[in-house]
C-alpha cells in the first residue's frame, strides 16, 4: 500500500521592525506548536533596537537582514525571495501570537483542499479576546476595506471554513502556485491595502482566497507600528488613492444589476434584521442595492429611522443612489407597497394569519408581482384575491453566527433549560405555554422555563397578566427576562445556552428565532401551524399539533376576519416531557436540524431567487 505524500514544505517570514519585546513572544509561541516540514525565517527590518543580537538566541530560526526599514510590502518580499522556491509561504507580523497548536497543519490542509485555492488567512482576535478578522471585504463607493466580524464579542462565530474577497496579512498562507503566477507583494505599496490587492490579484489568476475558521490566532493589531499616527495615516491614504487607481473599475464591475430595497433595517424587528441579511447576501451576489426607509410620518408606523446601526455595509447601501436600479422592492407591511418608487415595482410581506387584508390586497395589485416567504402565505394572499403573480422567496439564517460551535453559557444549576423568545401578545398565547410548563413540572425537578419578553405596549402589564395566572410555587420553575435586547450576533449564543426552544404560538410569518435555534442544534417543539412548517417537520423536530383553527382576535388589526391555530396543550404538555426524559434523542434532532438549516436555509439561497427574480423582471 502507498503511502500519502509527504505535506508540502513551508517557510514562515516573520518581519520585525523593533519592538522585540513582541517578536520574542511571537517566537516562543511559535516554537510551541507543531512546525513538522516547516523553515522558520525572521527578516529584520532594519531594528535599531535589541532585535539584531537578541535574534542570535534562535538558533532554529533563519535571519535575513534588510540594511534599513524597506517598509512591509518590501520586507515581506524579501523574505519571500529567501525562501526555498519549492515550498509555500506564510507571511506573518510579529505582533502575532500563536495560542493554537496545531494551527499550521489545518492551514496548509484548507490551502491544499482544491487546486484553485491560493490565499488562506484564519481568525484573528485581539488580546482582550474580541474577535479581529474573519476575512475582509472591499466597496468600491468608499475603498475602504473592512474585517468581517471586526471587535464582536467572540462567541466562536465564523467556525467553518468559508470563501472570502481578502484577508489581512498578519497570517497569510501563499500557496507556491500562486506566488509563481502573480510573484510577491506589489511594491506601489509601502504599507495599507497590499493584501487586498494580493488576494484579487491572485483571482485574477484564477485563484481563491479561503479563511480557515478552525484556526484562531492573536494579534496585537499594529503592535509594530504603533507611535506616529500621523504618518502612518499618510501612508494609508497614499496606498488607498494607489488601489482606487488599480481597482476601482474591477470593482465596480462586479455589480451586474440595481435595486432599489425600500425597508425597514436600524430597529430590533424582524424586517430590519431579515433586511440587512438580504441586502449583504445581494451584494455578495453582485446586487447594487440602494436602501430607503419605508416608513416614517404618514404611514401606518410614523417613527423616523435612526440615522445609522454600526454596520458599514449597510451605511454604505444607505447612501448610495438609485440610478440605474430598474426594480424597485418594498419590503415591509402590505399597507405601505404604494411608497415603492421603482419603475418595475415589487411588493415583499408576510403576516401570520391564513388571509391579507383588503388594503394590502388592493395595493398588492398595484404590483408588478408580490414576494412571500411561504407557501402558507401565497395561498393565503391569493384566496384572499391576489390577481397578480404572487411568487414565494425564502427567508434564511446566517449559520456563520448560529451553528451547535457557538459559545453558550449552560445552567449553573445544571438545570435543564427550555427557553422560548417571544413578544407578549394575543398570538403568541403566553399564558398555555406558563400554564402547562407549571403544571407538568414540579419545583424538586431540575428544569426550568426562561421567557425571554419583548413587550412594546405600554397598555400591558405583563407582570400583573402573569400573576393572575396563580402559577404554582410547587410547580416547573420559571424564569423570565424583561425587554432585554441582545446584539444580533450574540443571539446564537443566547440559544446555545439553553437546551431546548419552544415556538408554541398561534401562528407565523416566518419565525426567525425558530430557525435560528434550530441552526444552533437545539431541538425545538413548535406549533404545527403557520409559515414555518415550511422548515418544521417530525424528522429535525417536535411539531405540536393543533386542535383546528380559530378567529385570530387580536389588538392588531391586520389579523380581523381571519384564523390562526389552536395549539393542544395536552400535546405541549406531552412533548415537554417526551425532550426532558428521551434528551439523547432530542440531541439527535437538534443536530438533523442544524445540519439541514445550514444545507438548505442560508440566506445565499434566498438572495439567489432574488437574482432570479429581478433578471425576469428586468426583461
Amino acid at each position: 500500500m502507498s503511502l500519502p505524500p509527504a505535506p508540502r514544505k513551508v517557510t514562515l517570514i516573520v518581519l520585525a521592525w523593533n519592538r522585540w519585546e513582541l517578536t520574542r513572544e511571537c517566537l516562543d509561541s511559535l516554537r510551541a506548536t507543531d512546525l513538522t516540514g516547516a523553515e522558520v525565517v525572521v527578516v529584520d527590518n532594519g531594528s535599531t533596537d535589541e532585535t539584531p543580537s537578541a535574534l542570535r538566541a534562535y538558533p532554529w530560526v533563519r535571519v535575513v537582514t534588510n540594511p534599513e526599514n524597506l517598509g512591509y510590502v518590501r520586507g515581506n518580499n524579501a523574505g519571500i525571495a529567501a525562501s526555498d522556491p519549492e515550498a509555500d509561504v506564510v507571511l506573518l507580523n510579529n505582533d502575532v501570537v500563536f495560542p493554537q497548536r496545531d494551527w499550521l497543519q489545518r492551514l496548509r490542509e484548507c490551502a491544499h483542499s482544491a487546486p484553485d485555492a491560493g490565499v488562506v488567512g484564519c481568525r484573528l482576535t485581539l488580546p482582550d479576546g474580541r474577535l479581529l478578522h474573519a476575512g475582509t471585504y472591499m466597496l468600491p463607493d468608499t475603498m475602504w476595506g473592512q474585517q468581517i466580524g471586526s471587535l464582536e464579542k467572540d462567541i466562536g462565530q465564523y467556525a467553518a471554513t468559508r470563501e472570502v474577497e481578502g484577508i489581512v496579512f498578519a497570517c497569510a498562507y501563499l500557496r507556491r502556485e500562486v506566488l509563481r503566477a502573480v510573484g510577491g507583494l506589489a511594491e506601489d505599496y509601502r504599507s495599507y491595502f497590499e493584501d487586498t490587492d494580493y488576494c484579487l490579484r491572485a483571482r485574477r489568476a484564477g485563484f481563491r482566497t479561503l479563511l480557515c475558521g478552525s484556526v484562531t490566532l492573536t494579534h496585537d493589531e499594529h503592535g509594530s507600528t504603533k507611535g506616529d499616527t500621523g504618518e502612518l495615516m499618510r501612508i494609508f491614504e497614499r496606498s488607498r488613492a494607489t488601489f482606487r487607481k488599480k481597482w476601482r473599475r474591477e470593482l465596480e464591475g462586479r455589480y451586474t444589476r440595481g435595486v432599489l430595497w425600500q425597508s425597514i433595517m436600524n430597529f430590533s424587528t424582524g424586517y430590519a434584521m431579515s433586511c440587512r441579511e438580504i441586502l449583504r447576501a445581494l451584494d455578495r451576489l453582485g446586487v447594487r442595492a440602494a436602501y430607503r426607509y419605508v416608513y416614517g410620518p404618514g404611514t401606518p408606523f410614523p417613527v423616523a429611522e435612526p440615522p445609522g446601526n454600526g454596520d458599514y455595509l449597510m451605511n454604505v447601501v444607505a447612501k448610495r443612489d438609485a440610478n440605474g436600479a430598474r426594480v424597485g422592492v418594498v419590503y415591509g407591511q402590505g399597507d405601505v407597497f404604494e411608497r415603492n418608487a421603482g419603475r418595475r415595482k415589487v411588493g415583499f410581506t408576510m403576516l401570520e394569519v391564513d388571509g391579507f387584508p383588503k388594503e394590502w390586497v388592493r395595493q398588492g395589485n398595484r404590483m408588478a408581482e408580490v414576494w412571500v416567504p411561504t407557501e402558507f402565505n401565497r395561498r393565503g394572499f391569493v384566496a384572499s384575491g391576489l390577481r397578480r403573480p404572487a411568487v414565494t422567496i425564502p427567508l434564511g439564517v446566517d449559520v456563520n453566527y448560529f451553528h451547535p460551535g457557538i459559545a453558550g453559557h449552560p445552567n449553573p444549576a445544571g438545570e435543564y433549560v427550555f427557553l422560548s423568545n417571544f413578544e407578549w401578545g394575543e398570538r403568541k398565547e403566553p399564558w398555555m405555554l406558563l400554564k402547562v410548563f407549571n403544571d407538568e413540572f414540579t419545583a424538586s425537578e431540575p428544569v426550568r422555563l426562561l421567557c425571554k419578553i419583548i413587550n412594546r405596549d405600554p397598555a400591558v402589564r405583563v407582570l400583573d397578566e402573569i400573576r393572575r395566572l396563580r402559577l404554582k410555587d410547587s410547580g416547573g420553575k420559571i424564569s423570565f427576562l424583561f425587554n432585554r435586547e441582545f446584539p444580533y450576533y450574540q443571539l446564537g449564543s443566547f440559544y446555545r445556552s439553553a437546551d431546548c426552544f419552544i415556538s408554541a404560538g398561534r401562528g407565523e410569518g416566518w419565525d426567525m428565532p425558530l430557525m435560528e435555534a434550530m441552526a444552533c442544534g437545539l431541538p425545538t417543539i413548535a406549533t404545527d401551524w403557520g409559515a414555518h412548517t415550511e422548515f418544521v417537520h417530525e424528522g429535525i423536530a417536535y411539531p405540536l399539533r393543533v386542535k383546528g383553527t380559530i378567529p385570530a382576535v387580536a389588538k392588531c388589526p391586520y389579523y380581523e376576519g381571519f384564523s390562526w391555530a389552536d395549539p393542544d396543550p395536552d400535546h405541549l404538555r406531552f412533548l415537554l416531557r417526551e425532550v426532558y426524559e428521551h434528551r439523547d434523542e432530542a440531541r439527535r434532532r437538534g443536530a438533523r436540524a442544524a445540519r439541514e438549516m445550514a444545507e438548505k436555509w442560508s440566506w445565499e439561497r434566498s438572495a439567489r431567487k432574488i437574482v432570479e427574480r429581478l433578471e425576469e423582471l428586468e426583461g
